[in-house]
């Protein structure tokens, strides 16, 4: 454990003397939420290791429910530490005792209580160990005050050792050989990648296979930046056609979820070949053919092995030349967009100048917070790298972005960390610039600021009108001079050759920065883009 996430709370103090002593860094935050979500990055930038909150009791604990619950969607092994009142005074109503455990059992995969100090240890092992067992996911322990506050002799708490990895357990060697059974009976087969890549550290294999094979390949998910965007396998834009004519999908740790229609994306008669890490999830929605469960990469490594004992060889590669081409005209019908000079900014343009601006940079991290101008984002800028994107995940929940920040910039010191951000998610966790203002770190953000929550107002104007719009305009604030008043530094902009010069201020400024983009509010979406 190298950092520790928190805000202040009594009830968890003698957690901080802790780390005091051991040489662990302390990152308060201004939110319980925005600890656990900076323990969510953690764990994602840190692949082998657990990301760490401590929240105090009451509403310490259900502020940081929706980071858990955010954890608990995207898989992140996490382990929160959360307050109680005293033991002693067990349900005699202690300042903020509550039912704790009841609220955070069916987001957590391990949930538990510690009564005795010396055995602390034991249940940090045992939270662990839950945490990064099978599908990943959070882990909460709970340590009442006086526990927290008691004594044991060190014999009496030996601490065990913390294994951080799950054992990595293959799938059987005859399931393995039926997926290539029925890859070689398709004629269309499509490869998705998902979460479980990341977990697995599948990708290098994962690679190894496509290559050989010249599968096309679509990444959802964590799994976005484990296939390079320079393979010549790798598309992005043609997803939908592709999976409509395809006869075999494989799963990669890619769930048949809402972002595939709960399965009804593939077409009945297609074949399904599903690698994950668990049994329960296989066949989750629809009908698996060939369930691979087991590590990813030991999977992969399994299929490929097993196609050079049989001799066998794959070429899809004019398949995935047809693909390409659907991808190439999507690209050139979004050419217009990328280049529009109009005020407000349109939103491509905002994030084609993002895009090229980023590609003078080495390494970056990007993290999406939002909706419209996040999947905007999502389909213009290129993801360089494995973890170079992050996103909430499927929970889909605002206000991640500086919390996810903090905790990747913490990770990678010397690689840029920038924010894309929507004007209403900003309203979520944008004090937390505070906190990147403290502990100097400069990390920089950019708004699409259209004054509206536009995911939800586009559907409300269809159903009910104009007249009858509620709960969904904003106001074109000036984040940028919250941003200023916080310590950092701030840019307005209202045009779009004003973006990439206000980026590198923000860049060469070396404070945590903010790029407040105004730009056009889309209200109706005709002809495959927003108007």
């Amino acid at each position: 454990m190298d950092v520790v996430f928190t805000l202040s709370g009594g009830h968890i103090m003698p957690l901080y003397d802790g780390c005091l002593d051991e040489g662990i860094r302390v990152v308060d935050v201004r939110h319980e939420q925005a600890a656990v979500h900076a323990a969510d990055s953690w764990a994602r930038c840190n692949p082998g290791r657990v990301g760490v909150a401590a929240i105090t009791a009451g509403p310490g604990v259900t502020d940081g429910v929706t980071g858990i619950a955010n954890a608990w969607r995207a898989n992140s092994p996490i382990l929160v530490f959360g307050g109680q009142g005293p033991f002693e005074n067990l349900r005699r109503g202690s300042l903020q005792e509550m039912d704790h455990l009841g609220v955070v059992r069916p987001i957590t995969k391990f949930c538990d209580a510690v009564y005795q100090t010396r055995r602390i240890p034991e249940f940090v092992e045992l939270a662990v160990r839950h945490a990064v067992s099978g599908v990943p996911g959070p882990a909460y322990l709970e340590i009442p005050m006086d526990v927290f506050m008691g004594s044991a002799e060190w014999e009496e708490a030996p601490v065990p050792k913390i294994r951080c990895e799950a054992p990595r357990i293959s799938p059987h060697r005859d399931d393995v050989r039926r997926a290539l059974e029925v890859l070689a009976g398709a004629r269309r087969p499509v490869l998705m990648a998902g979460t479980s890549v990341k977990w697995s550290r599948a990708a290098a294999a994962m690679n190894r296979f496509i290559a050989e094979t010249h599968v096309p390949t679509y990444t959802n998910g964590m799994g976005r930046g484990t296939v390079p965007p320079d393979s010549p396998e790798f598309l992005n834009r043609s997803r939908r056609e592709a999976l409509k004519q395809s006869d075999c999908v494989v799963l990669a740790g890619t769930l048949l979820d809402f972002r595939l229609r709960f399965g009804r994306a593939i077409p009945e008669q297609a074949k399904i070949v599903q690698l994950e890490l668990d049994n329960t999830l296989i066949g989750q929605n629809r009908q698996t053919d060939v369930p691979l469960v087991g590590n990813l990469a030991g999977s992969f490594e399994m299929l490929i092995e097993e196609m050079k004992n049989q001799s066998l060889h794959f070429d899809f590669s004019a398949w995935r030349d047809e693909l390409r081409a659907v991808e190439n005209e999507a690209e050139a019908r979004a050419e217009a967009a990328l280049h529009s000079d109009e005020s407000p900014v349109d939103p491509q343009r905002m994030c084609r100048e993002l895009r090229d601006w980023l590609d003078t940079l080495r390494d970056p991290i990007v993290i999406g917070d939002g909706g419209d101008i996040v999947a905007t984002a999502a389909k213009i800028l290129p993801v360089r790298g494995e973890g170079a994107w992050m996103d909430p995940g499927p929970l889909g929940t605002l206000g991640v972005g500086m919390p996810f920040a903090i905790a990747a910039k913490l990770a990678h010191p010397k690689r840029p960390v920038v924010i894309v951000y929507g004007d209403g998610s900003f309203g979520f966790n944008g004090f937390e610039y505070d906190t990147a203002v403290r502990f100097e770190l400069p990390i920089i953000g950019i708004v699409g600021n259209d004054g509206a929550w536009g995911q939800m107002m586009r559907p409300q104007l269809n159903l009910y009108g104009e007249d009858r719009l509620a709960a969904v305009l904003l106001q074109r604030t000036r984040y940028d001079k919250v941003v200023e008043a916080l310590g950092g530094h701030g840019e307005y902009v209202t045009a779009p050759g004003e973006i990439r010069p206000a980026l590198e201020r923000a860049a060469a400024s070396g404070k945590p920065a903010l790029v407040n983009v105004e730009i056009r509010q889309d209200r109706e979406f005709k002809g495959g883009i927003y108007v």
